[in-house]
């Protein structure tokens, strides 16, 4: 199965060849690919709005000294409207008080609590895992995947029926037998035998970041991890847990601020999953159709990021 990007520019079997050579470097064939893709006619006016609208926000004034501040507001608005993408609403105040540790987890929690959890546990990660993700990429995703769903594991699950999740599926892929129900709208996940050589292949993406805009590369990550789903569960929350530490590291927003999770919510959740099932089909409009989704989320996350720094400039924060 090669439907997606990654699978689609890699060279087939037997005509793998070196790479691109860059300057002396070579580059892997996927790295090289990607580049091409960010030429493409369609998608370079959209890419130079992003990082015009990136590097805007990189020069509020609010973030000359209060870029902490402003970026620990930017991942409790993420965390909301991350869950808002997993159909689990919470208000962006108890949000707040989740992340700030002010408020304790219910000790029996609804299923949007079992969700919200995870999501505020894995997006509080991305900000931890910044500066591991370009040069470990495989152990960032396992680090994130933990913080997901940690707190539903059970040692004894897979002898009990009825159970949550057994321990030693954790921030590991899916092994055979092992399957995901997640994300059925963007169709069926590739069988555990693949996951390995697609995660190699982000791996590679992450590692060559260098050689690819940054903006390209954050959107077709995301869309890799949360097509794949390497995991039983907590796939796309981790994808965007992902996605928010990549354009930190990688420099398109250094600051942390930009919203990106509430520019793929803003949107619309029907239009998130289309985009990623137009991805998943491998096809050049596909591949378009979700660089150009993501192009838009980039944007709105700037813009909600502005407005994260208006609001920390003018002291308007829940203390």
């Amino acid at each position: 199965m090669t439907d997606t990007i990654v699978g689609a520019v890699t060279p087939a079997p037997g005509k793998r060849g070196s790479g691109t050579n860059y300057g002396g470097r070579v580059t892997h064939p996927a790295v090289a690919a990607l580049a091409t893709i960010a030429q493409w006619p369609e998608l370079v006016e959209p890419i130079a709005e992003v990082r015009e609208a990136l590097t805007a926000l990189r020069w509020h004034q609010a973030l000359r000294r209060r870029i902490p501040e402003s970026a620990a507001e930017s991942r409790v608005r993420g965390a909301q409207a991350s869950g808002e993408l997993e159909g689990s609403r919470l208000p962006v105040d108890l949000v707040r008080e989740y992340i700030a540790g002010a408020r304790a987890w219910p000790v029996d929690p609804d299923p949007v609590e079992d969700v919200m959890r995870g999501i505020v546990a894995a997006t509080a990660a991305s900000e931890e895992i910044r500066g591991q993700v370009l040069g470990a990429p495989a152990q960032a995703l396992a680090r994130l995947h933990v913080a997901a769903i940690g707190h539903l594991v059970d040692a004894d699950a897979r002898r009990r029926p009825g159970a949550r999740i057994p321990a030693d599926t954790v921030g590991r892929p899916r092994a055979a037998g092992e399957v995901c129900e997640e994300l059925v709208d963007v169709g069926p996940p590739p069988a555990p035998g693949e996951v390995a050589q697609r995660l190699s292949l982000v791996s590679e993406l992450v590692r060559g970041h260098g050689a690819v805009p940054a903006v390209v590369l954050c959107a077709v990550v995301h869309a890799e991890v949360a097509t794949v789903r390497p995991f039983t569960r907590g796939n796309a929350i981790v994808a965007r847990a992902l996605e928010r530490a990549l354009v930190q590291a990688t420099g398109l927003d250094p600051t942390g601020v930009a919203v990106t999770e509430l520019g793929h919510f803003r949107q619309t959740m029907p239009a998130y999953v289309g985009a990623l099932a137009a991805y998943a089909t491998g096809s050049r409009d596909g591949v378009r159709i979700w660089l150009e989704h993501c192009c838009q989320a980039y944007a709105a996350a700037a813009q909600e990021g502005r407005i994260v720094a208006d609001a920390v400039l003018a002291g308007r924060l829940p203390r």
